[in-house]
């Protein structure tokens, strides 16, 4: 069964930076595209970044983050990143990681809160 742990959230100021990872494990990871999904509070999760599965692909972010977040992976090590810099407070959320189709059950996340 696919499992996802993400890691690598906390508290930051605006105008910070974080890396989140996400480790996979249970699935083909390399041939998975992946996304960064996230969830604040009183909002319905929304995708915010994805990448091809192969290495070198294709990215795509909402107009939200683009040009502060950029999204990464390791087929070698099944796992994704999501590099965030410019952070703004309305980033505040639990971040997830998933596959973009076939959605598997979620992590727990990792909280990301921006706040000074």
């Amino acid at each position: 069964q696919a499992q996802f742990v993400e890691s690598g959230g906390g508290l930051v100021q605006p105008g910070g930076s974080l890396r989140l990872s996400c480790a996979a494990s249970g699935i083909i990871f390399s041939i998975y595209h992946m996304g960064w999904y996230r969830q604040a509070p009183g909002k319905q999760r929304e995708l915010v970044a994805s990448i091809a599965a192969i290495s070198g692909g294709w990215t795509n972010y909402a107009d939200s983050v683009k040009g502060r977040f950029t999204i990464s992976r390791d087929n070698a090590k099944n796992t994704v990143y999501l590099q965030m810099n410019s952070l703004k407070p309305e980033d505040t959320a639990v971040y997830y990681c998933n596959t973009v189709t076939n959605i598997r059950p979620w992590g727990q996340g990792t909280q990301v809160t921006v706040s000074s």
